[in-house]
């Protein structure tokens, strides 16, 4: 098995709304990634993925629990020198390729700011030739360097958003929707652009996402979130194949097929919440039901659950 490159242990994150209300965005989750892999997060609006990420990158002070990358914690106490560093080793593209870019600023100073930061060019000869490179390895071209961003379609906005997370030469990237402001026909090319940059470069990614099928195309393993909890983590195609928690199963029934006969006659899972108000006794956890195919429930849940994997 791959190096573990990241650990998530037990990660809150919550935040105070007024004075009495307090929103549980991340509430206990844990999770691994391994060098070299794509983990797919998915989930509708609202259900913390997104806050799962920031809160990995130190976006956000974690509420509590733990992350290690690469065996340090990220959110003890660090130097600036440990975090400028730790800020070199992961990186991160943002859901919003307009907001995500200085309109201020030209091309070649936005992706070399990293660069200056971590002084990795010799001299301003050495920075353009980077920032050329750069360009040229997410598809675009030198000429664009002297541009602002509102010259950019979406989708080449999106490439210079990757081009300047890679930078730094980083080992991990968290991909927050990457394609979810871009057309439907771009949204592949993207993709296909990041597959290929791992190829080359080793890169490691948590794919965040609600574009079930896309997640699907390029992770190895999914993780499905549900207000704020991880109900259910599999490698990708087990958990296509046999989706186990009702949430899970819910998503997936509502992705589009193109068949219209099918879809005439197809019948939609919904889930119900109040199915599954436990109580303390149910002793819920994450449980591993199959090898690698992981599901939050009850220990009576967990015996029904490995009894049907047994039939099939």
């Amino acid at each position: 098995m791959a190096d573990k490159l990241l650990e998530i242990k037990n990660l809150k994150q919550h935040f105070n709304v007024g004075k009495a209300n307090e929103v549980k965005a991340v509430d206990d989750i844990s999770f691994d990634i391994y060098r070299g892999e794509t983990l797919g997060l998915v989930g509708e609006s609202g259900c913390g993925k997104s806050t799962t990420g920031r809160s990995i990158i130190r976006l956000y002070d974690a509420t509590s629990g733990d992350v290690f990358f690469e065996g340090e914690n990220v959110h003890g106490k660090k130097s600036k020198k440990d975090l400028k560093k730790f800020n070199r080793k992961m990186q991160m593209i943002f859901q919003d390729p307009y907001a995500s870019l200085n309109p201020r600023m030209k091309v070649m100073d936005i992706i070399a700011e990293g660069i200056d930061i971590h002084g990795l060019a010799k001299n301003a000869a050495d920075r353009k030739k980077m920032v050329f490179d750069l360009l040229e390895t997410v598809g675009l071209n030198k000429e664009h360097a002297n541009r602002y961003p509102h010259e950019f379609s979406g989708g080449q906005r999106q490439r210079l958003g990757i081009a300047r997370a890679l930078a730094v030469d980083p080992d991990f990237i968290i991909a927050d929707e990457p394609i979810s402001a871009l057309d439907v026909s771009i949204q592949a090319q993207v993709v296909n652009l990041l597959k290929e940059l791992q190829e080359e470069k080793g890169l490691t990614y948590l794919f965040i996402a609600h574009d079930l099928s896309m997640v699907k195309y390029i992770s190895d393993r999914i993780g499905v979130m549900y207000f704020g909890k991880l109900v259910e983590l599999a490698p990708a195609e087990d958990l296509y194949n046999n989706p186990m928690h009702p949430y899970t199963q819910s998503l997936l029934s509502a992705i589009p097929l193109p068949d219209p006969n099918y879809e005439r006659n197809r019948v939609r899972k919904s889930y119900d919440p109040a199915t599954h108000n436990y109580t303390e006794a149910d002793n819920v956890q994450m449980r591993e039901i199959t090898p690698g195919h992981f599901v939050q429930c009850s220990e009576k849940e967990f015996e029904s659950l490995k009894a049907a994997s047994a039939v099939r």
